[in-house]
């Protein structure tokens, strides 16, 4: 499966994972433009996830990347407490689309029976199928603030530079992105995902792969999506210690991020950008 490590020198038409071609007619104040010509459409595929063997979720997603999205969404869901926790992973293609087989530590396996949570396939909703409020809200430690403080202009060369690295909503206009920056305000990793809940999972699994995990106080994430809580609670569970969104945050995603620590940004266009929680994390 296809990566996108490499954050500059992509060709979209030829480099993007997860695009299907298609055959579209434009038409202009009612009226067609021109004749039948190619168009490319991102690709939404079910991707069950199974621990120890057995069915947990399945998740509607952007097929590739999909190592990191397993093991994101087992970080972020408090399914593992550490990439340690993650023994073996297979992905296996099927008729109906993929299967992650996760075989996971004992203990953790035994904590994720316990909860018997269902999570129904989405690609908006975050919290689809949970059974009660605890399961909403997972208590975490607050986030320690990053390594240094962070110069506005590194948010700013970040936010101009996502716009040129993310070759599959060039090619199709449908997709999320999730990227991490250093303090400097370079991407050094990109994902994409018609779910901007697995956009995020996608990064934070390559930003906690076991070989080589990030310091998570060493940089910053930005969404082109808004800011909700679950993308707040997310990355604080992996130490994140900012979240950069292009549009607006919820009230909700702002208490929350106002109590775990994370600087939230909000409103990132252009030159300007709107900080709700924790400005003192700013150089």
């Amino acid at each position: 499966m296809q990566t996108n490590d490499s954050v500059s020198g992509h060709d979209a038409a030829s480099d993007a994972c997860g695009a299907a071609n298609s055959v579209v007619r434009r038409y202009h104040a009612g009226q067609p433009i021109a004749g039948p010509e190619p168009d490319w459409l991102a690709q939404e595929t079910p991707l069950a996830l199974e621990y120890n063997g057995i069915s947990h979720a399945t998740v509607l997603a952007t097929p590739c990347d999909l190592e990191d999205l397993a093991l994101g969404f087992s970080l972020t869901e408090g399914i593992l407490r550490s990439p340690s926790d993650l023994h073996d992973m297979d992905i296996v293609e099927s008729s109906q689309g993929y299967i992650a087989q996760l075989t996971i530590a004992s203990a953790c396996f035994s904590q994720l029976k316990q909860r018997r949570r269902t999570l129904a396939g989405r690609t908006g909703c975050g919290l689809c199928g949970l059974e009660s409020l605890d399961d909403v809200v997972r208590p975490l430690p607050p986030v320690a603030g990053p390594a240094q403080p962070i110069e506005p202009s590194a948010i700013l060369r970040a936010m101009d530079a996502l716009k040129r690295v993310q070759p599959l909503h060039q090619q199709t206009g449908a997709t999320h992105a999730a990227a991490w920056a250093d303090l400097s305000g370079e991407i050094l990793h990109v994902r994409e995902d018609v779910g901007r809940h697995n956009a995020l999972d996608k990064l934070i699994g390559v930003l906690m792969q076991r070989r080589s995990p990030h310091d998570t106080s060493c940089g910053f994430a930005l969404i082109t999506s808004r800011a909700s809580f679950e993308m707040v609670q997310k990355t604080a569970s992996v130490g994140i210690p900012a979240v950069v969104a292009v549009s607006a945050p919820t009230h909700y995603a702002v208490q929350t991020a106002e109590e775990l620590g994370v600087m939230l940004i909000g409103f990132a266009r252009q030159r300007d950008f709107t900080v709700y929680t924790h400005s003192h994390y700013l150089a």
